[in-house]
Order: structure tokens, then C-alpha cells, then sequence
């Protein structure tokens, strides 16, 4: 297999420090260094729809939620693990493109909940569909098999920060 730009940083330790195993080193390295990449690629197909990750996570939580695809504030700042400041920052600027709206909860008189609009529903379609398609082409490096061990790998270490 070749090496990559990681290999020489670890080739550097261990000659620099031949009594520590630095090998966590280039798995976490690699990880960070993916992690900036795929930030990138999505990124980008999310700016073909004048959108940044966050007001994409936004418009798809919304749409994951089912009809009528409303939720509270709390809810989707909760499922998206921000701050609420953050999460009316971009309901804000959701509302002000009308690809959302807040209305009164039936539920309770003082609650508000933020639901798509069509525009914005039509928008996080599109959206998305470019996105599922992009990580398709993302990940065809790799074999079906691969992807799957990959997963299973990353759910049990995610998990251990998660649990």
C-alpha cells in the first residue's frame, strides 16, 4: 500500500522519539485530516443551494421530523446538539430567506414552533438529494465490505464519547 503524508509524520516521531508508540498518531491524524476534507466536499454542495451546514441541518431536521415538519426551538437545538443562541441565529436567517416560519404552538399559548415553508421544503429537497448524492460519490473508493467494517468501527468509537 502507499504511503501518504501521515506515514512521514510518524517516520519523523519514531526517529525523533524511538521510546513512544505513536501510532494513535496516525489513525487520529488521519481522522482529522478526512474530517477536514469531507467538511470541504459537503460544504460545497450545500453552497450550490445558498445554504452552510447549519442552515442545512436545520431545514433537515425539520423535513426528518415528518408532517406537519414543525418542531419547537428546543427540540431542534437539542437534536442538533448547538447552542440555543446558534439555533436562533439560524432560524433567523431561515425565517428572513422564508424557508422557515415560526407559528403559534397549539400546545401551549406562550410556545412558538419553527416549521418549513414550502419554499423551504422544496429547498431541502433538492438539497438533499445532492447531498446523498455527493456522499455516494464521496465513499465510492471504497467497497461495499469496506463500508460497512468502516461503520461498525466508527459507531463503537463514537460511542465511546457518547455514552
Amino acid at each position: 500500500m502507499d504511503t501518504d503524508a501521515v506515514d512521514e509524520i510518524l517516520a519523523q516521531w519514531q526517529r525523533e522519539r524511538p521510546d513512544l508508540d505513536v501510532s494513535p498518531m496516525g489513525t487520529i491524524g488521519r481522522m482529522t485530516r478526512l474530517a477536514k476534507h469531507l467538511k470541504g466536499a459537503i460544504g460545497a454542495t450545500f453552497a450550490q443551494f445558498d445554504l452552510n451546514p447549519g442552515e442545512f441541518d436545520v431545514l433537515a431536521t425539520l423535513r426528518r421530523s415528518g408532517q406537519p415538519y414543525q418542531l419547537s426551538p428546543t427540540r431542534l437545538y437539542h437534536a442538533m446538539m448547538v447552542t440555543s443562541g446558534t439555533m436562533t441565529h439560524r432560524i433567523d436567517c431561515l425565517e428572513q430567506a422564508e424557508l422557515v416560519k415560526r407559528i403559534p404552538d397549539p400546545n401551549d399559548r406562550r410556545g412558538t414552533l419553527i416549521q418549513l415553508t414550502d419554499k423551504g421544503f422544496t429547498l431541502i429537497e433538492k438539497t438533499l438529494e445532492a447531498h446523498v448524492a455527493n456522499e455516494h460519490l464521496l465513499l465510492s473508493v471504497l467497497e461495499p465490505s469496506e463500508i460497512d467494517s468502516l461503520t461498525q468501527l466508527l459507531r463503537k468509537l463514537l460511542d465511546s464519547f457518547e455514552k
